[in-house]
C-alpha cells in the first residue's frame, strides 16, 4: 500500500505496537523512517532495529522497548507535528522544548535529522518533525 506521509505511517505504526505490547515492528525502509528509528534509539525510546527483506521491499524491524513486570512502554506518546498539508518550521531561538525537556522533538535540518537539543547545541533550525515522550 502506498503511503504519502511515510513518517506519519512509520510513528501510526509505532504507536499501534506499543498500545498492542508487540515485541517488534515493521516499517518501510527509507532514508527519512532510518535516520528518525537511529535518533529513537540514541535517545533510549527503542532497542535495535535492522532492515530485512529483498531491494524492491525493504522494511526497518524495530524492536519496542517496556519496563517494568507490567511491560509498559518506554514511548507514552509520538505525536506528529508538521505535516503533508501542514509544514512547521521553527528557527534556531525558537525551538521547541517537550514537555519542559523531558521529551524529545524531532527536529529535520540541514545537518540531517537530530533531537531539538542538538539542534539548539549546533545553533542549526529546521522542520519540526515530532514529538516523542
Amino acid at each position: 500500500m502506498a503511503t504519502n506521509d511515510t513518517i506519519g505511517d512509520m510513528l501510526t505504526r509505532i504507536r499501534n505496537a506499543n498500545l498492542a505490547r508487540h515485541q517488534t515492528t515493521q516499517v518501510p525502509a527509507t532514508r527519512m523512517t532510518r535516520s528518525i528509528a537511529t535518533v529513537l534509539k540514541e535517545e533510549g525510546f527503542i532497542g535495535e532495529f535492522e532492515e530485512a527483506g529483498d531491494e524492491i521491499k525493504r522494511q526497518l524491524v524495530i524492536s519496542l522497548k517496556y519496563q517494568g513486570k507490567q511491560r509498559q512502554p518506554i514511548i507514552t506518546t509520538l505525536k506528529r507535528v508538521s505535516r503533508p498539508g501542514l509544514r512547521v518550521y521553527s528557527n534556531r531561538k525558537d525551538l521547541p522544548r517537550v514537555l519542559g525537556g523531558i521529551g524529545v522533538a524531532i527536529i529535520s535540518t540541514s545537518s540531517g535529522i537530530m533531537t531539538d537539543r542538538d539542534a539548539r547545541r549546533s545553533g542549526v533550525g529546521g522542520e519540526v518533525l515530532c514529538y516523542v515522550w
